[in-house]
């Protein structure tokens, strides 16, 4: 259908890399003499930007972490992402059958974005409707990464879908006006993952894609 969009992020939902992501940070920081940041940390960053995600680090543990070396958490990520980044189970039949269009919206950066969707094999699928948060002058929890991917992609607020694995996504969804579907399939998901979602103004909380095509299908996304 022309007239709908179905948005994705992209880490945690598209690609299961969260996990892999925590990892790096915790490695980094590490590597620099900031001990202490580990997964219970990252989880409160999910969702941001990696400037966004540094700050938070610094508020929550006091590591200030050196501007001159931000470029090693890419490295350490990229090549953790080489190894082992995987998509999320059952995606790519999810997206052989989806005849609506599709884009990416995510809080990370353009080289991630597209280092993330080739190794997974799943760049075919998107294009260049691809969109980063460096597009836009505020990440999420605000909504213009979304307004700016449905504007970019010709389709009104009201007429996108977006799946969303982070609270300040789906946070920023809903300030879009659009329709947020929570993901919780990924291997960061945890206890009350899909009650937090939802409070946060997710329609619905999907543990996997079959869950996400029912939950678009009953909202008319689907036909």
């Amino acid at each position: 259908m022309a007239d709908k969009l179905i948005i994705f992020d992209c880490d945690g939902v598209l690609v299961d890399s969260e996990p892999l992501a925590a990892e790096a940070y915790e490695r980094v920081y590490e590597k620099h003499g900031m001990s202490g940041v580990g997964v219970d940390i990252i989880a409160q960053c999910i969702g941001m930007k990696q400037a966004d995600i540094i700050l938070r680090i610094e508020e929550l543990t006091g590591h200030k972490f050196p501007d001159h070396a931000q470029g090693d958490i890419w490295l350490e990520t990229k090549r953790l992402f080489t190894e082992k980044l995987r998509e999320t189970e059952g995606l790519r039949h999810f997206l052989e059958t989806l005849t609506v269009r599709r884009c990416v919206a995510s809080s990370s950066s353009l080289e991630r974005i597209h280092h993330s969707l080739d190794i997974t094999g799943l760049a075919a699928f998107f294009g260049e409707a691809i969109f980063s948060s460096s597009m836009v002058k505020r990440g999420k929890p605000a909504p213009d990464i979304f307004l700016h991917a449905a504007e970019e992609m010709g389709i009104a607020p009201d007429r996108c879908a977006v799946i969303e694995d982070s609270p300040l996504g789906v946070e920023g969804a809903v300030a879009a006006g659009m329709t947020a579907i929570g993901y919780t399939g990924g291997g960061h998901t945890y206890g009350g993952h899909g009650d937090t979602l939802m409070s946060r103004g997710a329609v619905a909380a999907c543990a996997d894609w079959n869950a996400v095509k029912h939950e678009l299908g009953k909202r008319r996304f689907l036909g």
